[in-house]
């Protein structure tokens, strides 16, 4: 290496800390001072598992911030109950379609139905997602599979068939609904955790990729929602030794916060909010030391009756 090369590398490795800096400030910053939200306005938000919990709330919440809304859901009935409760708040801009998430084709399908019905979407929210409280090797196979297909496959059908267009466009917003499970996998999880780490591991290499791809240029946003303990009723015995650090949210105050982390370009965000930080910081203890903090606080799920 000659001189020149050396001033050139420790020039880079200068930039970098300067970089690293920055955005440390920057993350630091976030976390005291109130950042100002983005219009949702017109834009067409889709959400999947619209016809209940959390999707369901969800869609409601765009719909009163202007936005127009697209619920989809495997249950038609539900659905349609969405968008009805939607239209007596007197917002028309809203429309249920019936769709297996877990089915590649029907994605396809009922995506091309929308593009051609409403628009192209701008905003997708991928909600939908089941767990089975079951350890390992009492799960069947159809049962494993189901999981993996409507809690993380779904999340590839969905962006191939609507990232194209916001890639096109350089315009949208990608939310996805993941979980703290991700970062410690719990007893009688071994699927569902799975599952929740996988859309952590796929929403950063999409981000990462276009970036790449872009040289920084592209406009698209990424947010990966981590909720804790969310009372919709997917867990039915949850196993909680100190609730006022686990305490359980309705899916309204929830949804509202997982709008303020999107309009706010959250890349990452818990629910509450002090749980990610603790949770990366648990990621560079040794990992015997988080087994322990992991027995004594006693989170997790019974097996159901």
């Amino acid at each position: 290496m000659n001189i020149y090369d050396g001033i050139h590398f420790l020039a880079e490795i200068l930039f970098l800390i300067l970089q690293v800096s920055y955005f440390i400030c920057k993350c630091t910053f976030k976390i005291f001072i109130p950042i100002s939200k983005k219009s949702v306005a017109n834009e067409i938000v889709l959400i999947t598992g619209a016809g209940h919990g959390i999707g369901k709330e969800l869609a409601i919440g765009y719909a009163s911030l202007g936005a127009t809304v697209i619920c989809w859901d495997i249950n038609k009935e539900t659905n349609q109950q969405t968008m009805k409760e939607i239209k007596i708040m007197g917002k028309q801009r809203v429309y249920a379609y019936q769709c297996n998430v877990a089915d590649r084709e029907e994605v396809f399908r009922v995506a091309k139905k929308v593009r051609e019905e409403v628009g192209d979407v701008t905003i997708l929210v991928n909600n939908a997602g089941i767990g089975i409280v079951k350890k390992l090797l009492d799960h069947s196979v159809d049962e494993i599979t189901r999981v993996i297909d409507v809690n993380i496959m779904s999340h590839f059908w969905t962006l191939r068939a609507f990232l194209p267009s916001m890639i096109e466009k350089n315009h949208g917003h990608v939310v996805a609904i993941s979980s703290v499970a991700a970062f410690l996998g719990v007893t009688h999880g071994t699927v569902y955790c799975s599952t929740k780490s996988a859309i952590k591991a796929l929403m950063e290499a999409v981000f990462n990729e276009l970036c790449a791809y872009s040289k920084g240029k592209f406009l698209i946003k990424f947010t990966t929602i981590y909720p804790a303990l969310i009372l919709t009723g997917l867990v039915k015995k949850p196993r909680i030794r100190f609730p006022i650090i686990m305490r359980g949210l309705t899916p309204r105050k929830a949804a509202s916060l997982i709008i303020d982390a999107q309009r706010q370009n959250f890349q990452e965000r818990s629910i509450p909010s002090y749980w990610l930080p603790i949770l990366y910081l648990m990621r560079i203890m040794p990992k015997k030391a988080i087994y322990c903090i992991y027995d004594f606080l006693d989170i997790g799920a019974d097996v159901e009756d």
